[in-house]
């Protein structure tokens, strides 16, 4: 059974830095993507970024709203990926959810709550 569990979420004031974590377990697969959306209340789902696991080093994606302060990274070894967000803003607050896309099948971990207020 495919397990995400996500770390990391919380409270942070505008300009403020957190660091999301995505383990996943259950699966075999050598060749997939993870990703992170979020969703803030009243809006649609949407991508934030995504990084590729294969054997090109990882590809990379980012919305254009958080190009140049998000960084997605991983481990391949644990297949855990990573969310580094700096310079936040209060639009970023959402719920952010970490995707496993594996062939055709689509895994969800539960959410993580992030707050940017002061």
């Amino acid at each position: 059974q495919v397990q995400l569990v996500e770390s990391g979420g919380g409270r942070v004031q505008p300009g403020g830095s957190l660091k999301l974590s995505c383990a996943a377990a259950g699966f075999s697969g050598r060749v997939y993507t993870m990703s992170w959306h979020r969703q803030a209340p009243g809006e649609e789902r949407e991508l934030v970024a995504s990084i590729a696991f294969d054997s090109t080093g990882g590809g990379t994606a980012y919305a254009s709203s958080v190009k140049g302060r998000f960084t997605i990274s991983k481990d391949d070894d644990r297949k855990t990926v990573f969310l580094e967000m700096t310079s936040l803003k209060p639009e970023d607050t959402a719920v952010y959810y970490c995707k496993l896309q594996w062939n055709s099948d689509t895994f969800w971990g539960q959410g993580t709550q992030v707050t940017v207020s002061s």
